[in-house]
């Protein structure tokens, strides 16, 4: 009998995607249009103009995500993948102006035994 392991906050990941990439020529805007659109085909939500966050059910589905990312990398600029677990996620505060605010509730997981 193979033992199922249920998804837990340290198991499930969020990958945040964080890139300066130039924009000064015409070719240079669509090559970093294009990268933020490939993210958010991907299932990355906008967190900042050049943050980009993403739910991952686990770390394997992360790895495929960074790779996807990795692969459509502008020539020019600079992009860092940061990988951190559900729990760590759930500790981040958001601040606007002088009110913090809540984080949006992660997707929900459906469990089938």
């Amino acid at each position: 009998m193979i033992q199922q392991e249920r998804l837990n906050a340290y198991r499930i990941m969020w990958l945040f995607v964080f890139f300066d990439l130039p924009v000064e020529t015409k070719k240079e805007r669509k090559a970093a249009s294009d990268f933020r659109k490939t993210l958010m085909k991907d299932g990355f939500n906008m967190m900042q103009f050049s943050v980009y966050s993403r739910h991952c059910a686990s770390d394997e589905s992360a790895q495929v995500h960074m790779k996807r990312t990795r692969e459509k990398v502008p020539e020019k600029g600079q992009v860092s993948i940061l990988k951190v677990t559900d729990k760590q996620y759930g500790d981040i505060i958001n601040i606007w102006g002088a009110k913090e605010n809540p984080l949006t509730p992660g997707p929900t997981q459906m469990e089938m035994f």
